[in-house]
């Protein structure tokens, strides 16, 4: 049994089908990659696992328990985490306040004041933000608006974190540095479940990669394997973008 576990999970808004009888594993402490065209349907997945919106038909279990009409803050308290494509912090709130708001928020157990300031520390020490904790949010550059919205993310004290495309928009520079991030985070016993389009990064990273097109599942298995899948590589990859993979 994996730690989490998504069955024939299909969604519709209105006519259009977003998903169609999605069945997977997340297996316990690795980096599953999700990748497919935009439009595939891969941040609605992300939405029906962190309960933002619920599937038409189909269920997801967190740790055997059934979560499927669970709410965000619920499924949260549980133990799974998401980062948002478009990174929105509390732009008037320095670094360190914002990670502050995840602490005091993420899970209905508070610690102590000096316990949370221990913690905020150590996300900001992990996430390379140390030096930034006094700055205001609204003045970071965007590799550290993703690295904030990490930080926020893990002060949940999560099992499984889920990423939103947090490495695309990087320059290489960064993109090392973000993918040695989500390495240590996984180093730390975190479930990571990522959505990327950066191939260096989805077959640098992942242990398995899942594929998405028109909101099917139509291929998963090693980085190795996806990238030999042929219909995989009509849907989505290219001759080209395998060979820079």
């Amino acid at each position: 049994m994996g730690i989490i576990e998504v069955k024939e999970v299909t969604k519709y808004f209105g006519g259009l089908r977003a998903l169609h009888r999605i069945s997977f594993t997340v297996e316990t402490g690795e980096i599953l990659g999700l990748i497919g065209p935009n439009g595939a349907g891969k941040t609605t997945l992300f939405n029906v696992i962190a309960g933002t919106i619920p599937p038409s038909s189909g269920s997801v279990r967190f740790n055997g328990e059934e979560i499927t009409s669970h709410g965000p803050r619920q499924i949260c308290y549980r133990g799974i985490s998401r980062t948002y494509q478009l990174v929105r912090p509390f732009a008037g709130l320095t670094v360190y306040e914002n990670i502050l708001v995840g602490l005091h928020f993420g899970k209905p157990e508070k610690g102590n004041k000096c316990s949370l300031q221990k913690e905020a520390c150590e996300l900001l020490q992990l996430t390379g933000l140390l030096q930034k904790a006094d700055i205001r949010a609204k003045n970071l550059t965007l590799v550290g608006r993703k690295q904030l919205e990490i930080a926020r993310a893990l002060a949940t004290r999560p099992k499984v974190l889920l990423l939103d495309e947090a490495i695309s928009g990087l320059n290489p520079t960064e993109t090392e540095a973000m993918m040695g991030l989500i390495r240590k985070i996984q180093t730390q016993g975190i479930t990571v479940f990522m959505i990327e389009h950066i191939m260096k990064a989805v077959m640098g990273l992942s242990h398995r990669v899942l594929v998405l097109n028109f909101g099917e599942l139509i291929a998963q298995g090693t980085p190795g394997e996806v990238s030999k899948n042929k219909d995989v590589t009509d849907a989505y990859l290219g001759t080209e973008e395998l060979q820079l993979a």
